[in-house]
């Protein structure tokens, strides 16, 4: 508000002094009182005096001048209507009023100085009350009892990783020793929101644009980590998901889903879906339960193929609500203690939901948030990890520039898990250490000490995977050398020979990651080391050797897992290395090369078909219709259910019967013969 405008409201004029204490009431002293000036000659109209001289604002509060006049009496007590509501505020409405009367009909001084006797006592307690208010804007309490000023109050996300951490100990959210105090596969929320990194690159009011007004407007929805629910999504009600605590075993709990029978029976109109070959049942099917899990996963391949991106990725996140909405109240995220089986057909959905999830946000320019995705499918099941996401983790990794992460990764895991015998860890770790002797901001040290590991990790992963090489300089448009083209090692033959499990990690790593190695100072670090591997070799080092007995001997078929990744990675040069075994079986979005080993919880209901004792007509129809049942698949939910199903094959049988008795009457009349049979005449 301006001045102007204050002093209108305050009944001031301009260039109007303040008013002195002899105004206000109180007792100015035999010195004020000089200062003061005479007082007003006894003919004469006293001047107003402030009303409520307790609201009067403080001057370490205020920049604008005191307040005097006559209109301020009726703003002062609409203020005391609206703020008050106890006896002490009625008491002073009444006051003001008599005195706003005393002064219209010029009472004497002693009932003034009366009322003014009674005021200063009061003081103290409502001139406190605006300056508490004040207070309490400025300074705000966290849960812990610290007090944060508002200047330098931290986002919510930040607060709630003080309180997410299980063993009650408040971790900085900033600081370099995050890496090594947190668990490896520590999930943050704030990560899991691709909105996020999208502000950091580009500015909050680019992301989220005119956004904010129209949330407001929306009607609640739950909270999700996961996912945010969007306005166009049909409204979410219970559909029959829930997770159960299986047990606890040294700390890590084992969670299932788990279908009732109201989703099972949906289940199973998905299946009979799948079968018909025809999207439109599945969108149907979508219609009737817009959150049937497997129903969104199948339809988002059918939108990818049909290549409306938006449409799939959406279909992915509304299935990631679903499942969210079902989690058990103890069941956490970010601890890393939560694991699911991936044998179980219920967990399934869930696996297959977040890889296809990070793929799109892969694609969509969100490498830190899929590569916590990343950390995520791990976390669940980190032994077997069945969709090999650790052929995928480096190359997030690299793409974050999460090189520390990576390195770290290597360093915990490499004694149990031989992590440097896949070609994309020995590949990509001493890239993270070159990258981050690249950093200036880091000591001298630490750089010369990364520059050595990355040279010296460099040279083994030539030296044990050296298929790898040509490829991924033909990716980057670069010629190698004569040496290094011509030399046996690097050459044909090193592709040749290998077998074609180690040719399908081979191929998904070039394709993969070859944009990273195109950088012309990784090219520059990578030709010394490429001729100096090359000496190794003409020297005979034992480590050549032995690098080309370990390839023989391992690699000879790839589990099931990574045949599994290959696939839904969906990379060109790894899918056409796949085996017949698993390109001549069908593989559905839903559910691709199930576990030989699955724990069934339960099963679909059989049908009596009997294909091979059909008739011909009866072959002819269920071409056409692919549910046509000529054998009586009645399924015995109810007798409501049978009867219906009688009658309709009853009605199919007399429909046959009439068919063949027209067939049967069916007389076919000869072509009529010629004269000349033979012919002499010429084509028309």
């Amino acid at each position: 508000m301006s001045r102007r405008a204050l002093r209108r409201l305050r009944g001031e004029q301009r260039g109007q002094e303040g008013p002195g204490l002899g105004q206000l009431g109180i007792d100015p002293g035999p010195e004020r009182a000089r200062e003061a000036g005479p007082p007003p000659p006894p003919g004469s109209r006293p001047r107003a005096t402030v009303s409520n001289r307790f609201e009067l604002i403080p001057a370490e509060e205020s920049e604008d001048e005191p307040v005097t006049g006559e209109e301020q009496v009726d703003t002062r007590l609409i203020e005391q209507d609206t703020a008050g509501g106890n006896k002490e505020g009625n008491k002073e409405r009444n006051k003001e009023r008599n005195k706003e009367g005393a002064v219209a009909e010029d009472t004497d001084d002693r009932q003034r100085e009366g009322e003014e006797a009674e005021q200063p006592d009061q003081m103290p307690a409502s001139s406190n009350k605006p300056r508490k208010k004040k207070k309490k804007r400025k300074t705000k309490k966290t849960s812990a009892g610290d007090t944060v000023e508002d200047n330098d109050l931290e986002d919510i996300d930040s607060l709630l990783e003080r309180l997410e951490d299980p063993s009650g100990l408040s971790l900085p959210s900033q600081g370099g020793l995050i890496a090594d105090s947190r668990p490896l596969l520590y999930v943050e929320h704030r990560n899991l929101n691709p909105e996020n990194e999208l502000k950091r690159y580009f500015g909050a009011r680019a992301v989220l644009g005119d956004q904010r007004p129209r949330q407001r407007q929306r009607q609640y929805v739950r909270s999700t980590w996961l996912t945010a629910p969007k306005n166009t999504w049909p409204r979410y009600s219970k559909t029959g998901i829930a997770m159960r605590l299986l047990d606890t075993r040294r700390g890590v709990q084992h969670f299932t889903f788990e279908h009732h029978r109201e989703y099972q029976q949906v289940q199973f109109k998905f299946l009979d879906a799948v079968e018909s070959m025809d999207p439109n049942n599945i969108v149907l099917l979508l219609q009737m339960n817009p959150y049937h899990v497997d129903s969104l996963l199948q339809l988002s391949d059918v939108c990818r193929m049909q290549e409306d991106q938006e449409m799939a990725r959406d279909l992915i996140e509304r299935a990631l609500y679903s499942l969210e909405c079902a989690f058990h109240p103890v069941f956490s995220l970010t601890s890393g203690t939560c694991r699911l089986d991936y044998r179980r057909p219920e967990n399934r959905a869930f696996f297959l939901a977040l890889f296809k999830h990070l793929v799109f946000l892969e694609k969509r320019g969100c490498p830190r948030t899929a590569l916590e995705f990343c950390k995520l499918i791990l976390s669940l099941d980190p032994e077997n990890d069945p969709l090999c996401v650790l052929l995928l983790i480096d190359f997030l990794s690299l793409r974050a520039r999460e090189y520390t992460f990576l390195t770290r990764l290597f360093q915990e895991w490499e004694s149990h898990r031989n992590l440097s015998q896949l070609p994309n860890f020995a590949f990509s770790v001493p890239l993270a250490y070159f990258f981050l002797s690249q950093q200036e901001e880091r000591p001298e040290l630490e750089r010369s000490q990364a520059r050595e590991r990355a040279a010296r990790l460099i040279q083994l992963a030539l030296v044990m995977f050296p298929s790898v090489l040509m490829p991924l300089l033909d990716h980057c448009s670069v010629q190698p050398d004569a040496r290094v083209a011509s030399h046996p090692f690097f050459g044909l033959n090193a592709q040749i020979s290998q077998s074609p499990a180690l040719n399908q990690l081979t191929s998904l790593y070039v394709g993969r990651t070859h944009a990273l190695w195109k950088d012309p100072a990784v090219m520059a670090w990578l030709e010394p080391q490429t001729h100096e591997v090359l000496r190794m070799v003409e020297a005979q080092d034992p480590l050549v050797q032995e690098a080309e007995h370990k390839r023989k001997i391992r690699y000879q078929s790839a589990p099931r897992n990574i045949y599994r990744h290959v696939i839904l990675s969906e990379m060109k040069e790894a899918t056409a290395a796949l085996p017949l075994e698993v390109t001549s079986q069908p593989v559905m979005g839903f559910d691709p090369l199930p576990p030989l080993d699955s724990i069934v919880s339960y099963t679909r209901p059989e049908r009596t078909s009997h294909p091979s004792n059909e008739s011909t007509l009866s072959l002819f129809f269920r071409s056409l219709l692919p549910n046509f049942n000529l054998q009586g698949d009645i399924r015995h939910d109810g007798d409501d259910e049978a009867g219906a199903g009688q009658d309709l094959n009853q009605g199919v049988n007399r429909l046959m019967a009439a068919m063949r008795d027209m067939l049967a009457n069916i007389q076919f009349q000869e072509p009529p013969r010629d004269d000349n049979p033979e012919g002499d005449g010429d084509w028309d």
